[in-house]
């Protein structure tokens, strides 16, 4: 799944000046991206991950339901955490970028993520 948390994000900042928005997940299966969202870009990533990582039994950690190992190894190609710069309160990400949490295991549909402001 793709979870846009662009205006969560944009809200957390809104009263701080300048500097850096942090953004983190404590999972061993997700991860954050700064991607384009809504004309498809979420899907062929997801589509692409499963063409990297498919989901089978070849994953040696097996807990889970089938194919939950390659769950694990997401958030080497997509870490856990982004950065994004603040200025006056607002992101500076370019036109069609949005901050999602990015999470293909099935096991788990709770999440919690983390923001945190460094002001300079």
């Amino acid at each position: 799944m793709v979870v846009d948390l662009t205006d969560e994000c944009a809200e957390f900042v809104r009263p701080e000046a300048d500097g850096l928005l942090n953004v983190f997940v404590p999972h061993a299966t997700a991860g954050v991206a700064i991607l384009e969202t809504g004309a498809g870009s979420d899907d062929d990533l997801l589509a692409q991950l499963d063409v990297l990582l498919p989901r089978d039994d070849r994953w040696r950690h097996r807990h889970g339901s089938p194919g939950h190992g390659r769950d694990h190894v997401v958030p080497a190609f997509i870490p856990p955490h982004a950065s994004v710069p603040v200025l006056e309160g607002r992101l500076m990400l370019g036109t069609w970028q949005r901050i999602c949490l990015v999470d293909t295991n099935t096991d788990n549909a709770q999440r919690h993520v983390r923001f945190s402001f460094l002001g300079g």
